[in-house]
């Protein structure tokens, strides 16, 4: 028997990607259908009218869904397994009717999407990322350079700096641990553009005479923002992470922004702003580079929220893409859905 299910405003009710097995009917509220063009890029939104059937296409074609499903407003919808909805139209030819002139009108305005939502990943420019790593660990800013070096490692495994950001990585973990943030020896540039301890006989003065170069523009905004939130101070985090959305100067740091910003309003636990946040953020960005990160953000506001099944739902989804052995998102997903079943 099909079953109505709730959803509130801003929830995702299915992702571009997702295996297809159900049949949706829109009993009270709104939903949209959110897709890109594939000849412009650009969305394109189809609004759900209260008693549309939607997902029907590719439920009855067995391929995965093509647009994201968002309820706009608290929502009551009836899903229908396919063998339900086919006994259904069989038994109804009105519904039969009404399901065609959906269907003309959407493939009217529809582009089949090729690329699914967990495929391939934006290739971006890495250069900037490890430079800005560097600087960070030249001035001693090990807790930041700590970060950008992970974050390196973790958007270009393969990159042309992957082998000494690793090593710079095995230095600002030495030397956070030994001495703490902006403490202890200086350092400077080492071969192949990496960095050494330097030796005594430099002294301070050698560090001191070649100051490091400032990161430009939105990359130094990012990682001074990024610094807030080591400090706890989210409000003036969310509030640099913004201004650099609003600027959108440039779509890497804008898209990596857009992640934090809702990241700082979970930390402000703003659970259902967050959630809100990142639904309108995965239809802005399907690929986003963080978006296992943000899954597992909203699995955790649904779970603060009491929301257990929402929660589940986001935590299994994340362990069903593809991931890397050692992908932490998704150990620490693994260990919160058990933590949540157990």
């Amino acid at each position: 028997m099909p079953k109505p299910f709730q959803f509130r405003s801003g929830s995702l009710i299915y992702f571009q990607g997702d295996a297809a097995d159900k049949v949706y009917i829109l009993q009270k509220g709104k939903v949209s259908l959110v897709y890109q063009d594939i000849e412009t890029g650009e969305d394109v939104r189809d609004q759900v009218q209260p008693g549309e059937f939607f997902g029907v296409k590719s439920a009855l074609g067995r391929y995965p869904r093509e647009e994201n499903a968002v309820a706009l407003a608290d929502s009551t919808i009836m899903a229908f397994t396919v063998p339900e909805f086919e006994a259904l139209a069989m038994a109804n030819t009105r519904i039969i009717m009404k399901m065609l002139t959906v269907f003309s009108n959407q493939m009217r305005r529809i582009h089949t999407q090729v690329s699914s939502l967990m495929e391939t990943e934006v290739v971006k420019p890495d250069e900037g990322l490890y430079n800005v790593g560097e600087y960070y660990l030249k001035s001693k800013r090990f807790s930041q350079a700590k970060y950008v070096f992970s974050r390196y490692l973790t958007y270009y495994p393969s990159g042309k700096n992957a082998i000494q950001a690793s090593k710079n990585l095995e230095i600002v973990e030495n030397s956070l641990s030994r001495y703490g943030d902006g403490k202890g020896p200086a350092v400077n540039p080492g071969g192949s553009g990496g960095f050494t301890p330097q030796t005594p006989a430099a002294g301070p003065a050698a560090f001191d005479a070649a100051p490091p170069p400032e990161p430009i523009g939105n990359a130094k905004a990012y990682y001074d923002a990024v610094s807030l939130i080591s400090q706890e101070k989210y409000v003036d985090a969310y509030l640099a992470f913004k201004d650099i959305v609003n600027a959108n100067d440039d779509p890497e740091w804008t898209a990596r922004s857009s992640y934090e910003m809702g990241r700082c309003m979970f930390l402000l636990n703003k659970f259902d702003d967050c959630l809100k946040y990142y639904t309108t953020m995965l239809t802005q960005y399907p690929k986003h580079p963080d978006l296992k990160d943000a899954m597992f953000i909203m699995g955790q506001c649904n779970e603060r929220t009491g929301r257990k099944e929402q929660a589940a739902a986001f935590y299994k989804k994340i362990i069903s893409m593809p991931a890397d052995p050692d992908d932490g998102t998704v150990t620490k997903t693994k260990r919160a859905l058990k933590a949540l079943e157990g």
